[in-house]
Parts: C-alpha cells; sequence; structure tokens
C-alpha cells in the first residue's frame, strides 16, 4: 500500500505543492492538488471529459471565468484560519475554470469521476452550510461546501475547524464498505492547517482486523490519505487546527459506522458530562 502521508513538497514552476491522484494513491476515485498563487498568477484548470472538479480558495481572492463566463473577482478570507465560508468552483466534466489571482493564494483542487451530469457553478458563501458538531474536547465546527445533498457526480468536499487540544473525526468512524444504506465505500484526503504553522496534529489510520494502523504526525499544509478504515484526528495543545476533506466512490453518499468500542462518545453521559 503506498505511504499514507503526503508531506508539503517544494514548489513547483505552476507554485503546486501537493499532487495526489488515483494511481498514485492505489486507489480508484480521489485526486487532490494544492497550490500556493502569487498575484498576478494565471492557471487553467481543464475537467476533462470524464472527470469533475471542486476549486477551494482556501484563502486569497482571484478573477474568475467559468465554463468560459467571466465572473469578476470572488474570494474573501485571506487565511482559512478567519473561520470565514469560501469561495468554490464547481466544474463539471468538459469545461474549465480560468483564475489570476489578484492576491496571494492557496487554492485547492479536488478531483473525482465525472459524466458532466450538473453544469459548472460558482459555491459562494451563502451556499455554504455551517455546523457545530460534539460536546467537551470533542468539538470541531463545520463547512460543508460540496455535501452529499448538492449537485455533483462524485466529489463530497468539506472543511473542518478543530480547536487545540480536541479531537475530530471521532469517535472513530468508517465508510469503506459498498453497502448502503448503512454505509458506503469513500476514499479520502485530509488536507491539514495548523495555526501557528509550525505545530502538527496527529492523525491515525486502522481497520478492525489490524490489517492497516498507521499513525502519523501531520504538519501544515500536509496530506493525509485515507484509502479505508477509522481516521480519528487530535489536536496539540497551542495549536488549532484545519482539514479540507476531499471524498469520492461509487455511490455518492456519506453514510458511516462508528467503531462500536467508542461510539459513547456521543451518548448522553458523554455530552451531560462535558454541558456543566
Amino acid at each position: 500500500m503506498p505511504d499514507l502521508l503526503s508531506k508539503k513538497r517544494e514548489l513547483n514552476q505552476s507554485g503546486r505543492y501537493q499532487h495526489i491522484t488515483p494511481e498514485s494513491a492505489g486507489w480508484k476515485y480521489v485526486g487532490f492538488e494544492a497550490y500556493s498563487l502569487s498575484e498576478g498568477d494565471t492557471h487553467t484548470f481543464d475537467a476533462g471529459s470524464d472527470t469533475e472538479l471542486c476549486l477551494v480558495f482556501l484563502a486569497g481572492k482571484a478573477d474568475a471565468t467559468l465554463a468560459g463566463q467571466p465572473l469578476g473577482v470572488i474570494g474573501e478570507r485571506l487565511d482559512p484560519f478567519e473561520r470565514t465560508k469560501p469561495y468554490s468552483l464547481y466544474v463539471t466534466a468538459g469545461d474549465s475554470a480560468t483564475i489570476t489571482a489578484v492576491t496571494g493564494m492557496d487554492l485547492a483542487v479536488c478531483s473525482a469521476p465525472g459524466r458532466g451530469t450538473y453544469p459548472s457553478r460558482l459555491i459562494g458563501p451563502d451556499d455554504v452550510g455551517a455546523e457545530a458538531r460534539g460536546h467537551g474536547n470533542n468539538q470541531r465546527y463545520v463547512h460543508n461546501i460540496l455535501p452529499d445533498d448538492k449537485e455533483a457526480d462524485s466529489l463530497l468536499v468539506v472543511e473542518v475547524y478543530t480547536d487545540e487540544g480536541c479531537t475530530s473525526s471521532y469517535p472513530s468512524h468508517k465508510h469503506d464498505r459498498d453497502a448502503p444504506p448503512e454505509e458506503t465505500q469513500l476514499e479520502e484526503t485530509y488536507y491539514h492547517r495548523l495555526n501557528p504553522p509550525q505545530g502538527f496534529c496527529i492523525q491515525r489510520v486502522y481497520t478492525d482486523d489490524g490489517d492497516l494502523d498507521e499513525c502519523m504526525a501531520a504538519y501544515d499544509k500536509d496530506v493525509v490519505m485515507v484509502p479505508k478504515g477509522y481516521h480519528p484526528v487530535a489536536t496539540m495543545a497551542g495549536y488549532d487546527s484545519y482539514y479540507l476533506n476531499v471524498m469520492a466512490g461509487p455511490v455518492r453518499k456519506w453514510l458511516f459506522t462508528w467503531e462500536e468500542d467508542h461510539a459513547w462518545i456521543n451518548s448522553p453521559v458523554y455530552e451531560e458530562k462535558h454541558s456543566r
């Protein structure tokens, strides 16, 4: 199995520092790239005939054209830790998007199989749902950029904020069986950011049978790949966590099962303990 931790690389000529393909990850569906762009940089992203893209403006602003239609300057937050909702572009199969950075930018390019079923569109802050999850030391805050009730062929995209000293993607859960309505098979990437940026978080990826059991220190702009199994995240004192999740699989539905030993963290007993 390929290494599950993709360290941040030196920028190439296009400003790219993460490049994960289904082939490099050893799976079938999810691709992920991350770019650091300077003011004035221009890039065109072509979805191709059998792929769809979601371009997430992690930080910064750009003059954008989507499927030949100018959108003007979009983007708002200059740092993901502002915790404001992002701008994104959904690019359907056969279409392309061109962006010219008008500030420094961090850009994520999420990809998965596409059939061109739905038109390309701008996903603005008003289109992004927000929710708080968990209690006590298991609290996190979520922006649903491209959830399973919004139009796309394959992609699911969400960003999550977790404060220092808290856990996230927890209690441990998995989505590695193609068995709806109980569970769906979804590959997943975690693009990590830390504040302050010299920090790190811990992520474990493991299965019930112990065939896979890896624990990794993820630093700022690293990516953890989850081909199967449970995948909780733990933050460290002094460092807040942000991560962008990309998921895709044979069925576009987020259905998961909890690890039995830790499911009690969802119970009223835990909630009552931490609501006092």
